[in-house]
């Protein structure tokens, strides 16, 4: 038996999913355990292109049991959807289970997420406005709705209206929105309970029961450490937790069940959104990342800032993560400019700190210290082993690998499932 986490170690976007689907081949399970539908995983197989926001990427395996823990966050049109979709191009969902416990995105979450993202203005946090934190707020203030009321009618229908009695005064007396209509919400949302219903199980008990008799477990992130609410810059984080620790309270396993745990990065750095970024590029440098690594949001759209690598920020997430091996992805992306840095620590009031600091007033006065690489301008899109790629592409991994203190078991050398040099 093996239990296995892949999480990010940035700000989102490093390729995750890649991973997650190399690894699902030996997986029996694999599960889904935070974030919701804010997130995405990009695949290419076989040349066809599966953009997952909800379903976990091993349903691209089949005859893998694919699971949506209590952890996430669910809009059910958007999980029809992206099951209807998969359908559509031949892949069976009749391995999907959802926890009886994961919480439900309803209207007026999304339309609570939109009325309070603009109202903070400049101040605003970047939020996708897909209705993400204001779902959370609801688990944590009681009030919101989990599987297990959704495919019960009459439980649902309660919840709604008492719900509704309270966020359309919200809606309307502070926002000035528009208010939601019960009865239609009832009506829309108890068709697409009887779509899901019979994917809805105690996942706890599935999982547990997995174990006992040896079975293999993929666990996915979604999002990455430094989006994490208690452990990334806040407030600019999403509303869960996507560090590894996240996988026992959003799956429901005891940590003593976990074996490796996978950190992805990029071989440079990139952020969507508001917040802090010690080593943004904001000039001709980024623009050029960007364009050659292809930045744009998964889920968004929306560029994306980038600058080069922060062993800083890595070797945080791999002592808040327990990281026991790295996945480098964009060695052929950075290996095309023809100078690289590499930032080792950060220098504060004239004094080097290699630990990431908690406040963002005392991030800003961090300036970073860089180490510089000669570039490897050559395709190694093709390169299967180690040994075989560009000596200084040996020198730029083999010092991420000094500084950050953990292995690389896996680079990327390329977009598709088969550009992996597996070490």
């Amino acid at each position: 038996m093996a239990t296995r986490v892949v999480v990010g170690t940035q700000w989102g976007d490093e390729g995750k999913g890649k991973y997650i689907d190399l690894l699902a081949g030996d997986s029996d399970i694999v599960v889904r355990y935070s974030g919701g539908n804010n997130a995405g995983h990009t695949i290419v197989v076989d040349g066809v292109k599966y953009a997952l926001h909800l379903i976990p990427s091993g349903i691209l395996h089949k005859g893998k049991t694919c699971i949506i823990g209590n952890g996430v966050v669910i809009d059910p049109a958007v999980l029809i959807k992206e099951i209807k979709d998969l359908n559509a191009k031949g892949v069976s969902t009749d391995n999907l289970l959802i926890s009886d416990r994961a919480h439900l995105i309803m209207p007026y979450h999304k339309a609570l997420d939109e009325l309070q993202e603009n109202f903070r203005g400049i101040n605003n946090i970047g939020t996708t406005k897909r209705g993400i934190g204001p779902a959370y707020s609801d688990k944590i203030d009681r009030c919101g709705i989990r599987m297990c009321d959704f495919i019960d009618e009459e439980v649902f229908a309660k919840k709604v209206k008492e719900n509704l009695a309270v966020k359309n005064l919200i809606i309307e007396k502070v926002y000035g929105g528009k208010a939601f209509d019960a009865d239609e919400i009832i009506s829309e949302y108890s068709e697409y309970a009887k779509l899901v219903k019979k994917h809805v199980i105690d996942t706890s008990v599935y999982l547990h029961d997995a174990i006992d008799a040896g079975k293999n477990i993929l666990f996915e992130g979604a999002q990455a450490t430094f989006l994490d609410v208690d452990f990334g810059t806040y407030p600019y984080v999403t509303s869960s937790n996507p560090i590894a620790g996240g996988v026992c309270t959003g799956a429901g396993i005891g940590p003593v069940y976990i074996d490796e745990v996978y950190g992805v990065l990029k071989a440079y750095t990139s952020r969507v959104g508001a917040g802090p970024f010690p080593t943004e590029q904001n000039n001709e440098i980024g623009d050029r990342i960007r364009e050659l690594g292809h930045e744009y949001g998964t889920t968004t759209g929306r560029p994306r800032r980038c600058g080069w690598l922060d062993a800083v920020m890595i070797r945080y997430a791999a002592r808040i993560n327990g990281l026991t091996a790295l996945a480098i992805n964009h060695v052929d992306t950075i290996g095309k400019l023809e100078k690289i840095k590499l930032c080792r620590a950060y220098r504060k009031n004239g004094e080097e700190i290699i630990h990431y600091p908690a406040s963002l007033k005392e991030l800003a006065q961090c300036e970073p210290v860089y180490e510089e690489f000669d570039g490897w301008n050559v395709d190694i899109s093709n390169v299967r082993k180690y040994e075989d790629l560009p000596e200084n592409a040996k020198k730029y991994l083999n010092r991420v690998e000094e500084l950050t203190g953990v292995r690389i078991k896996y680079i990327g050398v390329g977009k598709e499932r088969e550009q992996t040099i597996k070490i």
